[in-house]
C-alpha cells in the first residue's frame, strides 16, 4: 500500500467535536476516485488537536468509509505511552498501517527518536510509515537515523520532506537515502508543490494533501510520473501553482479547510481553535485559484 497516491483528508472539527458525516463523505470520495490508500489523522487531519477518543472514532469512521481501500492512521503524540495506546486503537479499528511523527516539546536526541520507533514497532502487528516533517514537528532526521529506524520490524515506508527543485539534486537526495535503507522500505514524497519532483526522482508514493480533496487531479500527476512521463507530471503540477502559492503563504491545512468549505464539503468553522480560517481576502484568492486551475469538483 506504500506506492502510488495516498490521499490525506481534512478532519472537519469544531469545539463541539468531529463532523462525522462530513469526514465520512470526504473519505468515501477518495475511495471512489481510486486512490491507492487513505491517510487519516495526518497533519491535514489535525491529529495533534484531538483527544484519544476522538482519534479512535475517526479511525473507525475512516476504515468504514474507505470500503476496502487501505487506511493509514496517524498515531503521533508527545509520550510513548500515548503513541502505543493510539496504535492499539488504530489496529482495533482495522487500519492497514500507521503513520508516526515524533512529536515533542523538549528537543529530542537521535537516540530518543530511535527509541520511540523501537518501542512502538515492537508492539505493532501492522506496517509503519515514518513521518519526517521537520517544519511541523521540529525534529530533523538524518539519513543515518532513517537507516537505523528502517531496520526495525514493521517499518515499511518513509514520508520525506520536499525534495529540491532541481531534478538532479532531487534524484541525488532520494538515492542517498535509498542507499541506507532496506529494499523493503519505500520512500514517499510530501510537500505537494514538490511532489512531482519527488515522484520523478524515484519516490514510490505521494502522501498528498491536495489529493485529500482533489484526488482525480493528484492521481493524474501520480500516474504520469509512474509511467515515466516526467514532463507531463511536472506540467500538471505547475498548472496548480496558484494553489501552491497559497499553500506556502497560509499553510496547506488552512487552504484545504477553506477549499472544502467552498466546495460544500465542510461547514465553517471546521478547524479546532486556536487555528483560524483563512482571512476573507485569501478566501477570494483561493476561489480564483480553484477556478483558474479547474479544481472545482
Amino acid at each position: 500500500m506504500f506506492r502510488g497516491l495516498s490521499a490525506f483528508p481534512l478532519t472537519p472539527t469544531t469545539e463541539s467535536g468531529i463532523d462525522e458525516q462530513a469526514f465520512s463523505t470526504l473519505v468515501s470520495r477518495l475511495a471512489a476516485a481510486g486512490v491507492e490508500s487513505i491517510g487519516a489523522l495526518g497533519s491535514t487531519g489535525g491529529y495533534a488537536y484531538l483527544t484519544r477518543e476522538q482519534r479512535a472514532r475517526v479511525a473507525a469512521l475512516a476504515v468504514e468509509a474507505a470500503d476496502g481501500v487501505p487506511v493509514m492512521i496517524g498515531i503521533g503524540a508527545l509520550r510513548t505511552k500515548q503513541v502505543l495506546e493510539l496504535a492499539e486503537d488504530a489496529q482495533k479499528a482495522g487500519a492497514s498501517a500507521v503513520l508516526l511523527a515524533p512529536m515533542t516539546y523538549q528537543a529530542l536526541t537521535e537516540d530518543e527518536v530511535f527509541g520511540l520507533y523501537e518501542d512502538v514497532t515492537r508492539e505493532l502487528s501492522v506496517p509503519l510509515c515514518v513521518y519526517d516533517n521537520p517544519a511541523t514537528t521540529h525534529v530533523k532526521f538524518t539519513d543515518e537515523l532513517h537507516g537505523r529506524i528502517a531496520q526495525l520490524p514493521n517499518v515499511a515506508a518513509i514520508k520525506i520532506p520536499p525534495v529540491p527543485d532541481d531534478p538532479a539534486q532531487a534524484k541525488a537526495r532520494i538515492d542517498a537515502l535509498r542507499a541506507l535503507i532496506p529494499d523493503t522500505v519505500t520512500i514517499g514524497a510530501s510537500g505537494d508543490f514538490a511532489a512531482a519532483n519527488g515522484l520523478n526522482a524515484g519516490c514510490e508514493a505521494w502522501y498528498s494533501v491536495v489529493g485529500g480533496l482533489f484526488p482525480t487531479t493528484a492521481l493524474a500527476i501520480t500516474r504520469a510520473a509512474q509511467a515515466g512521463n516526467d514532463a507531463e507530471a511536472t506540467a500538471l503540477s505547475e498548472r496548480l501553482e496558484p494553489l501552491w502559492q497559497l499553500f506556502r503563504r497560509y499553510g496547506s491545512l488552512r487552504v484545504m479547510s477553506a477549499a472544502a468549505e467552498q466546495l460544500g464539503l465542510a461547514e465553517d468553522p471546521n478547524l479546532p481553535r486556536p487555528l483560524q480560517a483563512l482571512p476573507l481576502p485569501a478566501r477570494h484568492e483561493l476561489a480564483a485559484a480553484l477556478t483558474s486551475t479547474g479544481l472545482t469538483a
